[in-house]
């Protein structure tokens, strides 16, 4: 049995499956990315909801593990060489996952660096300015009388949607006919930009044929419906 006594986020959330990969996280566009890859790809794993609300990603024994203090965050009993390995940063997890398996990742070294591309540009385009739209929008930044920021982040979400929209264009995944860590990092962004955002008309979701489609083809997939629900909230 795998001894994780190593991890001190084990003490605030015990593993009662320490053989399984213990996933430590909660439904939101990140969250959700690792366990739609974990039900797509099969893995054994237990969930542990994370309290954001409660603020229990600033926990001593969370940031132990993932010193961002953000979600998601593994601990994977058997790491490379056998070995426990924790991880933080949600691409970066994808990652290791489609590696430790062979799935969702193209063999083909072209292939693969291109996905691995579409992955950093959700990490580093459309999560930071879809979550800044959430923020102007729908949470505390709507009370800003300055509406120049709103503005912006919304003509630049109009942006990156043309981005996702272009590369779209004969293909019904990101990657051309091979669904991949690519779209499972982009879809949960999409999906809340539309829906609990509400930020649809805002950025002319509408005027777009291709990204819809392509979410709704995401959305259909099983795994995507089990991941989107987990962990559960408490």
């Amino acid at each position: 049995m795998p001894d994780l006594s190593a991890f001190p986020i084990t003490k605030r959330w015990p593993a009662q499956h320490p053989d399984h990969l213990q996933l430590y996280s909660l439904p939101t566009p990140n969250g959700v990315k690792v366990s739609i890859m974990l039900e797509e790809i099969g893995l054994a794993y237990e969930p542990h909801f994370i309290d954001i609300g409660k603020n229990e990603s600033w926990t001593p024994e969370y940031l132990s593990l993932n010193p961002n203090g953000k979600i998601p965050a593994i601990i994977d009993p058997n790491g490379p060489g056998g070995l426990p390995i924790g991880l933080f940063e949600s691409g970066a997890i994808l990652l290791y996952l489609a590696e430790k398996t062979g799935q969702l990742l193209p063999e083909d070294a072209t292939a693969r660096y291109e996905t691995i591309q579409w992955v950093f540009f959700q990490m580093a385009a459309i999560g930071p300015i879809f979550g800044q739209v959430g923020f102007f929008h729908k949470f505390a930044g709507r009370d800003i009388e300055d509406k120049r920021p709103l503005k912006r982040y919304v003509d630049e979400s109009k942006r990156l949607l043309g981005v996702l929209e272009t590369r779209l264009e004969g293909r019904d995944w990101l990657m051309g006919a091979d669904y991949t860590i690519a779209d499972i990092a982009t879809l949960g962004w999409v999906r809340n930009l539309v829906g609990f955002y509400g930020a649809g008309e805002l950025v002319d979701y509408a005027s777009f044929k291709r990204v819809p489609a392509w979410l709704e083809r995401c959305l259909a997939r099983p795994a995507v419906q089990r991941g989107l629900e987990l962990p559960a909230r408490g």
